[in-house]
């Protein structure tokens, strides 16, 4: 016999879960009512925007030292997503501590140590043993990935404070001392850089003493090229994006996550402004209405930075009819490959997308959208102020420019480089960077970074410019060049290399998450198998979805290449 409640044409009203009453429910994961007012309190009362998604978290992990599950739970309910949903992303980037209900948080200071290749070449490998033997209460020790300051290796972080050249002893002083936030460096602000010259040639533009058709021809004349790692031209961009119909919006790629690479951070922590007046140049030209600015977690320096300096452009009504929104990525290196940005500014988990639809048509939330790196456009108002002849004739040979060349390992002087796009690494060592360090013989070089390749001293006479150095199986990516010497093993080299590509691989498809990991235990053994390394190579390189995985290899290749001595038989 059917209970009464379920008869045909009941009227028994329902409860909220559209269960009938005197059913038993299960009570599945319940929101803490605590947890939501302290939700709240941090972001308001809503409605809210799936893409600020990732900035709650940060505010979540700032004001609780975790994320706690319940908070999770709670910021699922106020966003109006399944916990599901919150929870793939908030796992997916490596700043975020994830903590389940009574379990334990971490630790109140967290000191990062960076173990990518420039730090390990200055001794991150016993800073890390000292600081993990020595570590008080109260503080935790872990790698991380290149944070950017090559240039002062090893480094190290604690809480937001970066400890460049660091030692076991300046680390745990800082910690100590509670010294965990970042130190904001002097940096020309807004009344310096107007008072300058600085948005002179923005104003041209508004005014229409400037088009955007002569704007685009100086840049395409000055051979300006993108400086993230791809290289197409800036202005043939712009033209692109321009040719669909908006709206149209803009992402600006500040996430320098290529080990080896700091020449962003640079000018950002210096002369953010000319950077800014670029980017709204840019959202001019491609009429955009709002520009996301997507800047690594890593760089909070900058971010203090630039959240000053665009709230002053605001108040003095600089930005005009553009939106300026900067975004807080979380640790995830593939969040440089553009589209995964675009994910992660979507409040998203950063996987890449396939293409086509190429983002300058469909981009951010289907939008045709524009994306620069960040050195791109901080030579816009200079190239538009100066003409395209004086750009173009900085070039060496056939290159045209200026390049900023990151150069870190065992050279005396390490650092920027401001040269002629097409100098070599053995002019950048002897004539920009003091020569190799006291003890030290030139044997190799990094030219493009982690995914660039290594080439022996006996090719350091190439150009370091696009084009000149894909038939040698190597990239010069994002001009991030660092120099190798005689007492470095060129295998352990490319396994340091291997295992950054293993950490940061999204997952997404199998040719790389499979293959680096693969390629890193083979790589780890006595004895290399070459003709399996080889083949695992080829795997990734054909069938990965991303650059990521397609050039996560070459380290590998270049050694069997260029360095057969050092790999272990």
């Amino acid at each position: 016999m059917a209970a009464p409640d379920a008869a045909a044409g009941d009227s028994v009203p329902a409860n909220r879960r559209g269960r009938r009453r005197g059913r038993t429910t299960p009570k599945g994961r319940q929101v803490d009512p605590a947890a939501c007012e302290d939700i709240r309190g941090l972001i308001g009362g809503g409605p809210h925007q799936r893409d600020h998604l990732i900035e709650h978290l940060h505010l979540v992990q700032d004001r609780f030292g975790a994320l706690h599950a319940r908070h999770l739970a709670a910021l699922a309910a106020e966003h109006r997503l399944s916990q599901a949903e919150v929870f793939e992303v908030a796992t997916f980037y490596a700043h975020f501590d994830i903590v389940a209900d009574g379990a334990a948080p971490p630790p109140p200071v967290t000191v990062r140590v960076c173990d990518s290749l420039s730090c390990e070449l200055a001794g991150a490998v016993p800073l890390m043993a000292a600081l993990e033997e020595g570590c008080p209460d109260g503080v935790r020790v872990v790698r991380a990935p290149c944070m950017g300051r090559c240039d002062t290796a090893p480094v190290a972080e604690v809480g937001h404070h970066h400890i460049d050249h660091a030692t076991a002893e300046s680390v745990l002083a800082a910690a100590a001392a509670g010294d965990t936030h970042a130190h904001v460096p002097d940096y020309e602000d807004y009344d310096a850089y107007v008072e300058s010259g600085g948005y002179a040639v923005l104003e041209d533009c508004r005014a229409g003493r400037r088009t955007v058709d002569q704007a685009v021809g100086t840049l395409n004349e000055a051979g300006l090229r993108g400086l993230g790692g791809a290289g197409f031209p800036t202005g043939r961009k712009w033209s692109i994006v321009r040719s669909f119909p908006g709206p149209r919006l803009m992402a600006v790629n500040a996430d320098e996550g290529e080990p080896g690479t700091f020449k962003d951070r640079y000018y950002l922590e210096r002369r953010p402004h000319q950077f800014l007046e670029g980017v709204l140049i840019a959202a001019w030209a491609v009429e955009a209405e709002t520009v996301y600015i997507y800047l690594r977690d890593e760089y909070p320096a900058a971010r203090e930075i630039l959240l000053a300096e665009i709230a002053r452009l605001e108040r003095e009504g600089r930005s005009g009819p553009h939106r300026l929104e900067l975004r807080r990525g979380a640790g995830a290196y593939i969040c440089g490959e553009e589209s995964s940005m675009l994910e992660s500014i979507e409040g998203k988990r950063g996987l890449p997308r396939h293409r086509p639809p190429y983002v300058a048509e469909v981009g951010l939330f289907g939008r045709p959208t524009l994306v620069q790196n960040v050195e791109t456009l901080y030579w816009v108002p200079e190239i538009l102020a100066r003409g395209a002849d004086w750009f173009a004739g900085a070039g060496k040979g056939e290159a045209k420019g200026l390049r900023s060349y990151s150069v870190s390992g065992r050279v005396r002087e390490p650092g920027v480089k401001l040269v002629a796009a097409g100098t070599t690494a053995r002019e950048l060592v002897e004539e920009h960077c003091g020569g190799m360090l006291e003890g030290h013989a030139f044997r190799g070089y990094l030219p493009g970074g982690a995914s660039g390749g290594i080439l022996p001293a006996s090719m350091a006479d190439l150009p370091l410019e696009f084009g000149s150095l894909e038939k040698h199986g190597c990239l010069v990516g994002s001009h991030a060049v660092v120099i190798l010497s005689d007492r470095d093993d060129m295998s352990a080299v490319a396994l340091n290399l291997l295992r950054f590509f293993e950490d940061e691989s999204c997952g997404q498809c199998t040719p790389c998450r499979v293959g680096t990991e693969k390629a890193v235990r083979l790589m780890e053994r006595p004895s290399w198998d070459v003709p399996l390394l080889e083949d695992v190579s080829r795997t990734m390189a054909d069938a990965s979805i991303c650059g990521l995985g397609q050039a996560a290899a070459n380290p590998l290749l270049s050694v069997l290449k260029y360095f057969p001595d050092d790999v272990p038989d």
